[in-house]
């Protein structure tokens, strides 16, 4: 009941609220882009959704226009070099995920599920399904978003997708929702060079001693 018709509900209730009460920011956000670099104020890209169905996944645009569009930010020699003044802060702070909200009351996401893959991490598109986390609907945040997110290897973070398939309930989604405060607050698992950057780090680390 909660996962076929509620959760949908309760997805359309928030995100149109959230897009009503944020507008002033949204706008300001926007109009400091334009100011800051050259460039649209969206950043839109190709992602994974539920049934592997592809859909435009929409963020401000939080690094300069010749970034290489459809490469993961882990696969970028220097990832920082690319981000814009006003990038590094809405990174830091993740309001750049902030026009997802149209994207949950067009139904293509939810404000809790597995974050949506590019559609071509052909390698974390196939380790979701043998926990069946490619068969629902992608999330703002999630599981794996609260316990680890750039700090994850692959495998680790599709264990905990599927993890939150198993789970998927309203008070599980609320224990996601209420960890998402903590992790932005925190900075929890941001490493900017992405997926498994801490393990790679540690890995240098341990070559240079």
């Amino acid at each position: 009941m909660y996962n076929r018709y509620i959760k949908r509900l309760l997805d359309l209730i928030i995100s149109l609220c959230g897009l009503i009460v944020l507008s002033p920011l949204l706008l300001l956000i926007a109009l400091l882009i334009r100011i800051d670099s050259p460039g649209p104020v969206f950043f839109r890209q190709k992602r994974v959704g539920k049934g592997k169905k592809l859909f435009q996944i929409l963020k401000f645009r939080s690094m300069r226009i010749d970034t290489p569009h459809d490469m993961p930010t882990h696969l970028l020699n220097d990832p920082d070099a690319y981000l814009t003044r006003t990038g590094k802060i809405l990174r830091k702070t993740s309001m750049d995920e902030l026009p997802q909200l149209f994207n949950i009351a067009l139904g293509d996401m939810s404000i809790i599920g597995p974050r949506p893959a590019l559609w071509n991490q052909f390698d974390l598109i196939a380790a979701r399904d043998q926990y069946g986390a490619n068969d629902v609907t992608p999330g703002l945040t999630g599981w794996a978003q609260i316990n680890g997110r750039d700090e994850l290897e692959i495998p680790e973070k599709a264990a905990l997708d599927g993890e939150y398939v198993k789970k998927m309930s309203f008070l599980f989604d609320c224990k996601c929702f209420l960890g998402t405060f903590s992790a932005v607050f925190t900075r929890k698992g941001v490493v900017e060079g992405g997926t498994g950057a801490i393990h790679k780090k540690n890995d240098e680390t341990g070559r240079k001693r």
